[in-house]
């Protein structure tokens, strides 16, 4: 794929209507400019994120916007750099000559917001909250002898047998990152969500200022001693140039740009393709992408409950998705995606397309309806959510759903927003009874691109991810993959879960899409990382 400015001069499309008058966005708008006078005091950056932030603890799920606000109120002992190299952040490291023992030793000056200092033991209560929620974590766990607290700096991590991503697993940029908690906070239960908010990172929530999915602030922590060196994605120094940072929800993709162009706002996390001619001639607004690599779009169905219980059963309902149809109607402009069977990843050193021949040609619906007669399907509705608020995932369970029914399933979409789809899908209750069956989402390529790390490829029952599969050979699969010690033996084991994945449906890969965002052009020094940050961001007056 191309740079987003290369192909920002050849677009073709032209802007589609949409609806001008969404009564929260006006009203939203009109309160800015309210505001903007007593905000000229301070340096202040409005944001539009993709979604409303409800969620506010960032171990319990991988949701991105909660990812987001992870990153501004904590902080992570080790961060992977732009060339994905792990990198000290909170702390420093030793490793033993048996890669049994690593060794972490907690830099200088690190404060709670409640200015109480971060102790090791903070860390160890947070690495194992992390540790029970998180795929790679709990493998890191399953060979973990101890992890112990030595002293007030140092976290010494005991391994029973050697694990060589751990510092890429611990210092993953998402889903989930460990950050680090007091441990009054991390001590409590890895199933019920945080209601203390003491961060350790260069941003303080603002509790008082918080309408859930509406808007949130964030204030510079005075106290925050960034690292020392050059910031790189998650890594280096994490500078707080501006006071407070503001994230504002417009569910209407125009009502945003309106505001980006009259000033009124100063960032959208996700611009809709089909309106980037309206930014295209605004000498006040840079469009860009964050990653090259960008995000993969996925199916993924309730593994507890019929009738995808039955592998045969979710064997038809991926036959009948094409990607193709997906991607078109979620983007419209094939320079923004790319048909992609790899559930690792196209472009990505373990990506293979092996078993998505289906997916990637265009659906196979009277394939579909053949399987379904044949695995006994009862007619049993397919409760679908639909989120109708997110732009990057309005369009999936619109395609779905019509291919499914066309396949002859009984499919009952339920329309809601994204924050309550994300509360809604950590229920195990039956569809009929709150529960669900199938949901779409998006992770970024480098969420999922290995093994180690990707949420989907647990199968570990309920304690796996929404979905709840419970799949011995993946469990084996990955073991063997952390075994291999080439990376061609890798690629090896790798291509056997490409295979496993689409043969079980583990979930449906439905291909890669690039999301551009659009700042304003006070805004200066904009880390290009897959995650958006607000730290060493300047504000023009």
């Amino acid at each position: 794929m191309s740079r987003l400015q290369d192909r920002l001069k050849h677009l073709r499309n032209h802007a589609r209507g949409v609806s001008l008058g969404l009564a929260a966005g006006a009203a939203l708008m009109a309160g800015l400019g309210a505001a903007t006078p007593a905000l000229a005091q301070d340096k202040t950056i409005t944001a539009v994120m993709h979604s409303g932030l409800r969620v506010l603890d960032p171990i319990i799920t991988t949701a991105h916007i909660t990812r987001n606000h992870g990153y501004m109120v904590y902080d992570v002992l080790v961060a992977v750099d732009e060339n994905f190299a792990p990198q000290p952040q909170m702390a420093d490291w030793t490793i033993s000559d048996d890669n049994l023992t690593y060794t972490f030793t907690l830099r200088d000056g690190l404060k709670f917001h409640d200015g109480a200092p971060v102790t090791a033991a903070d860390a160890v209560a947070s690495l194992q909250r992390w540790g029970k929620r998180d795929s790679g974590g709990q493998l890191i766990f399953d060979v973990t002898e101890s992890l112990e607290a030595t002293d007030d700096k140092t976290i010494v991590w005991k391994l029973k047998s050697p694990f060589p991503a751990l510092l890429d697993t611990v210092g993953k940029q998402s889903a989930v990152p460990p950050f680090i908690m007091p441990e009054r906070v991390a001590s409590g239960s890895a199933d019920e969500a945080i209601t203390d908010y003491t961060g350790s990172g260069p941003f303080v929530f603002v509790a008082d200022e918080y309408q859930p999915g509406v808007s949130v602030t964030y204030r510079k922590f005075e106290d925050y001693v960034p690292r020392d060196g050059e910031a790189s994605w998650m890594a280096g120094g994490k500078n707080v140039k501006v006071d407070e940072v503001k994230w504002v929800t417009m569910p209407d993709a125009q009502t945003a740009i309106n505001a980006l162009l009259s000033g009124e706002i100063d960032y959208i996390e996700q611009v809709q393709i089909d309106l980037l001619p309206l930014l295209e001639t605004s000498e006040d607004v840079t469009v860009e992408t964050r990653d090259d690599l960008g995000y993969q779009t996925i199916g993924r169905m309730n593994f507890k409950h019929p009738p995808f219980d039955n592998p045969k059963i979710r064997q038809a309902a991926q036959m009948a998705l094409s990607q193709e149809a997906v991607l078109a109607t979620l983007i419209g402009n094939p320079d923004y995606y790319k048909v992609c069977g790899a559930i690792f990843g196209c472009g990505t050193p373990l990506g293979d397309e092996a078993g998505s021949d289906t997916l990637t040609s265009g659906g196979d619906i009277e394939g579909a309806k053949k399987l379904l007669e044949e695995a006994g399907y009862d007619d049993t509705p397919i409760v679908l959510m639909q989120p109708t608020d997110v732009v990057s995932l309005t369009a999936q369970p619109v395609v779905a759903a019509q291919a499914m029914r066309e396949a002859g399933f009984n499919v009952d979409m339920q329309a809601m927003d994204w924050q309550t789809l994300v509360t809604r899908r950590a229920s195990q209750s039956k569809p009929s009874e709150g529960g669900w069956n199938i949901f779409f989402t998006n992770w970024m390529v480098p969420e999922i691109n290995s093994p180690l790390i990707s949420p989907m490829l647990n199968g570990r029952g309920d304690a796996a991810w929404f979905g709840w599969p419970e799949d011995e050979k993946i469990e084996e699969l990955r073991a063997a993959f952390i075994a291999a010690d080439t990376p061609e033996k890798q690629k090896d084991v790798a291509v056997e879960i490409q295979k496993h994945t689409l043969e079980n449906v583990l979930y449906v890969p439905l291909g890669q899409y690039i999301m551009p965002q659009a700042r304003n052009n006070r805004l200066t020094g904009m880390i290009p990382s897959p995650v958006p940050v607000f730290w060493n961001i300047e504000k023009a007056e």
